[in-house]
């Protein structure tokens, strides 16, 4: 299921679609129609204009800042990837840039709010130390901002958001304001609902406006990249919506 996943998603999918079109001969109508569309969509989905058509369709509405988190409750950091033996910090493992983004916008909360901080994220490929153990370290010598609790079991969102509401509950919190970026929040929100508790969802990192004229329509791999990461949570949509339509047992 995860090989499939990626199999749908550019920049495998553009190349399918343009070994298809060879496949069936560059000259015929068909082969030539499949090739366009491959190299295409390829050139189109890396542009600014589409990238943010594309994330800006997931985005929820920012949060009001830490005044938004009143009584009792926890602020939930997701993990969101790692860089492999960075030297700068002397950790070897680092938090990825995605997630750096979060745990700067987690500690501003906390900050504002002293709402207590949990991290959630394992080791995806059994790597030596979890993620939640980076996210922690970093929170605490980077930003000086204390993690009360360390989910490092977890390997994708679904268990992210299990774990840590098991956690949870142990400490006696229903509330959280989770933060991970604007395009991933409405999915992950939907999972730690599913989880039990009541969400506040907060973002980060929203999709940026395209610059004015032709810059907008010039092909970059960031925007490839951006739009890949936004397909990939339209998939996850259509996965969930599906399973909701199945017939129970």
């Amino acid at each position: 299921m995860e090989a499939l996943k990626y199999l749908l998603l550019p920049p495998v999918i553009n190349a399918l679609l343009i070994l298809a079109g060879l496949a069936a001969g560059a000259r015929r109508l068909t082969g030539g129609l499949l090739i366009a569309l491959g190299l295409a969509s390829l050139l189109v989905l890396a542009t600014p204009v589409a990238s943010h058509a594309l994330r800006q369709g997931l985005e929820p509405p920012p949060l009001s800042g830490p005044a938004a988190l009143r009584g009792e409750g926890a602020i939930v950091i997701l993990g969101g990837g790692r860089d492999y033996q960075s030297p700068e910090f002397g950790w070897g493992d680092a938090p990825s840039n995605p997630t750096w983004r979060r745990l700067a916008y987690g500690a501003w909360l906390q900050r504002g709010s002293d709402w207590p901080i949990l991290v959630t994220g394992g080791r995806v490929h059994d790597e030596h130390s979890a993620e939640a153990s980076l996210m922690a370290a970093a929170l605490r010598e980077v930003f000086g901002v204390p993690v009360r609790w360390l989910e490092g079991e977890s390997r994708n969102t679904a268990e992210n958001a299990r774990f840590s509401a098991a956690m949870l509950e142990a400490a006696g919190i229903e509330r959280v304001a989770l933060v991970s970026q604007a395009w991933h929040l409405p999915r992950a929100s939907a999972e730690f609902e599913g989880a039990g508790l009541e969400v506040l969802a907060a973002p980060t990192e929203f999709a940026s406006a395209p610059p004015p004229g032709l810059h907008a329509w010039i092909p970059r791999a960031y925007h490839l990249n951006q739009s890949t990461r936004a397909l990939h949570e339209w998939l996850g949509r259509g996965v969930s919506w599906l399973k909701t339509q199945l017939p129970t047992r």
